[in-house]
């Protein structure tokens, strides 16, 4: 049986989102603050435990995961396997959102909470080697925080890869978890680690269960339309330019996209299909990928 992608937002939602996953989602924020020395948190409530299926094939549609904090905190974690090039708008209007959300008309500021975003993206984005930002705002020459209100986070899968790491960090366990290839590697994340436990039974429930399977392809089919739009309109912005140039191009294109699918967890076939490529090309491709690890 071959499991699904939690980088995959349906899956992560799932995962993450449930009800009776709570304490899951609890450690995995866990994680996320004590690496960048944030406070902890004992409990939440999760504010969008159910799933619109509508949304599955909505290409635009975001599935994040909301929660309160004992405290008050609103927290927003969303799952990103693509580079749209523009994180830091897409999160600061999230963010803001999330923020808005707490008033209603006529009531005081002073019953506003701290709001915190958290991105999970299969892709490096921030401009160091740190696998995981934290922003604030702050004085740019002194460094005064103005306010702990607006906190975001950034964790970039892809630089676990090139550093050396150890299990000690509980953040690092997750990355691991999102981004392992086989079952065995899952497998011993989950070893000694009650909440990756239980996180791999669900995605094996998940990957066992006909329906999840049905609704997990119908979101794979909305975020490959929106990625094969988005390489459309790409194309056609391009300049002319020599013949071969342009197929190099495409190739190369085509290449990047062939990998995508496959992190996502697609076949070979489904690859050399949704891609053009050959399916010598597209085990090509893999095999390069499972060198990179």
């Amino acid at each position: 049986m071959e499991l699904l992608s939690p980088k995959v937002d349906f899956v992560f939602k799932r995962i993450f989102g449930a009800e009776e996953n709570k304490d899951v989602l609890v450690n995995f924020l866990n994680a996320v603050f004590e690496d960048s020395g944030e406070p902890l948190v004992a409990d939440v409530e999760i504010l969008n435990p159910f799933l619109d299926k509508e949304a599955l094939t909505d290409k635009l549609a975001v599935l994040d995961v909301k929660a309160r904090t004992e405290s008050g905190t609103l927290i927003d974690v969303e799952v990103q396997l693509w580079n749209h090039r523009d994180m830091e708008k897409r999160t600061f209007y999230y963010w803001a959102k999330l923020f808005e959300s707490q008033l209603k008309e006529g009531e005081s500021y002073f019953k506003l909470h701290k709001a915190v975003t958290i991105n999970v993206v299969d892709f490096t984005y921030i401009e160091t080697d740190r696998y995981h930002s934290t922003f604030h705002l702050r004085e740019d020459t002194t460094g005064i925080l103005l306010t702990d209100l607006a906190e975001i986070h950034f964790i970039e899968l892809p630089k676990l890869r090139e550093r050396s790491v150890g299990f000690e960090r509980r953040l690092v366990r997750w990355m691991l978890f999102f981004t392992a290839k086989t079952k065995e590697q899952l497998e011993g994340l989950a070893m000694g680690d009650p909440a990756i436990r239980k996180a791999l039974t669900t995605l094996e429930f998940l990957s066992q269960d006909e329906e999840a399977r049905r609704l997990y392809e119908e979101r794979m089919k909305g975020l490959q339309t929106y990625l094969a739009d988005m390489e459309g309109a790409r194309q056609e912005g391009r300049e002319e330019g020599r013949k071969e140039g342009r197929k190099e191009g495409d190739r190369e294109a085509r290449r990047a996209l062939a990998k995508n699918f496959l992190g996502m967890g697609l076949t070979v076939e489904q690859v050399a299909k949704g891609t053009g490529l050959t399916r010598n090309e597209v085990e090509a491709i893999r095999r390069e990928m499972g060198d990179d690890q």
